[in-house]
């Protein structure tokens, strides 16, 4: 209850009414998708029968959500047919309003320019799941790199390649303005 107050109700209708989410509903509100989802993320639910019989256990407490718990069928269509627009929109809502809530924080050190950091993380796949993802021998894997904002501590930039893509090559690849200044790790580093 207390998570799903940062998406007010009448903001996702207007996002609904905007991305005709709601035209192939068949008796499954784009509310009641998105509360499973959001139980499913929050419960570490991995499958949709997972989902679907969590929510049946928690039923009396999603009355007052506006939500029943849904059938694993009627999740699985929902999921199917419902545009994803939806969801990017009230993401990037989410983000504006946290934006704007933001407090300014006070700084030891100021900087003139902006202050970014620019780091990578090898992210393990499973190579009997994902072939394409292959690192070495029997490790499978893909490399995120972040230029991190200090002003709101956000990603402002994320891209994602094959796990042996070395980061000096990456670095250039990162759009920055003029006199940003960049921490970086030696990963970054490059002396030729």
């Amino acid at each position: 209850s207390q998570i799903l107050k940062l998406f007010p109700r009448t903001e996702f209708e207007q996002l609904v009414k905007k991305t005709q989410s709601e035209r192939h509903a068949r008796g499954v509100t784009s509310w009641e998708q998105f509360v499973s989802m959001m139980f499913c993320q929050l419960g570490r639910a991995h499958s949709l029968r997972e989902i679907s019989n969590g929510l049946k256990t928690c039923e009396g407490k999603l009355a007052h959500l506006g939500v029943e718990a849904l059938s694993k069928s009627s999740l699985a269509y929902a999921n199917a047919h419902r545009p994803w627009e939806l969801y990017q929109q009230l993401f990037f809502a989410l983000l504006a309003r946290c934006k704007a809530d933001a407090q300014p924080r006070k700084k030891k050190f100021r900087f003139k320019n902006k202050p970014l950091s620019l780091d990578s993380t090898t992210i393990t796949l499973c190579l009997a799941l994902l072939p394409w993802a292959k690192f070495r021998k029997a490790k499978g894997g893909v490399k995120a790199h972040v230029l991190l904002d200090h002003d709101d501590y956000l990603p402002s930039y994320v891209l994602i390649t094959e796990a042996r893509c070395s980061d000096v090559k990456m670095a250039g690849a990162f759009v920055l303005n003029p006199g940003s200044i960049v921490a970086l790790d030696r990963g970054y580093n490059d002396y030729a």
